[in-house]
């Protein structure tokens, strides 16, 4: 559990100087919008994966990723939807196997990305986000340090992958949140990781800021592990 000094120390850390960038990412015959928030000094990428809409990606981007890149962190903000998908189907943000397969994808292309692929990933979902971010880690949990579900409906990812997650997971749930009882029961089937449940208060006068993004960045920075160093240049050798 996160004390209070403990999150006023995260949101008063300097904020890294970040390159902002629009970007789209191929799919399975779709482009996924977003915006890359990078420098050559963070401590790792958050990868927050929007699920239950559309958000038109802006350089300005969210508070949530302002938030975990004040703590240090690059941030990836990326819609699992399209425009159309989202205005279309009403149903398109539970089809848990798509969204899965998108976010592979995803870090599939940050692997080929020079600036990224030095540096550890952590997940930070909500919605139906969470689920997909479950079935990710466990079909590659070599790629994927951390998992933090604000809230969420990590439940539809299923029973067996719930068991069978090995990557350290924070769960972060309001007091009042209608879906708690949800979320306590995705949370219990995880038994073979490392697993945290944040109860918070949403954010009044009086309390810290941004208490969700505190809480997942002190997860990711307790769990990602410092970027790879760069691989020296091996010279030819001649005959």
């Amino acid at each position: 559990m996160l004390v209070p000094f403990e999150l006023q120390a995260f949101l008063a850390q300097p904020a890294v100087k970040l390159r902002h960038t629009l970007i789209s990412i191929p799919t399975a015959g779709v482009w996924l919008d977003g915006v890359l928030a990078h420098a050559p000094d963070v401590r790792g990428l958050a990868l927050i994966p929007e699920s239950d809409f559309y958000r038109p990606p802006r350089i300005d981007d969210s508070r949530r990723a302002r938030e975990l890149q004040a703590a240090g962190f690059a941030t990836m903000s990326l819609n699992l939807l399209t425009r159309h998908e989202a205005a279309r189907d009403p149903d398109a943000g539970y089809n848990i196997a798509r969204l899965t397969r998108r976010l592979l994808d995803t870090i599939e292309w940050c692997q080929h990305q020079p600036a990224l692929a030095p540096q550890s990933l952590g997940i930070v979902a909500a919605g139906t986000g969470c689920a997909a971010a479950v079935r990710a880690a466990v079909a590659q949990p070599e790629r994927i340090a951390a998992i933090v579900c604000i809230a969420g409906r990590a439940d539809l990812a299923g029973g067996v992958p719930l068991r069978a997650l090995t990557t350290p997971i924070r769960f972060i749930v309001a007091a009042d949140d209608p879906q708690a009882t949800i979320c306590r029961s995705a949370f219990e089937l995880i038994a073979r990781t490392l697993r945290d449940w944040v109860e918070v208060h949403q954010d009044t006068p009086g309390r810290p800021p941004g208490v969700h993004a505190a809480a997942a960045a002190q997860w990711l920075q307790r769990h990602l592990p410092p970027p790879r160093p760069p691989q020296p240049e091996v010279e030819a050798v001649r005959a």
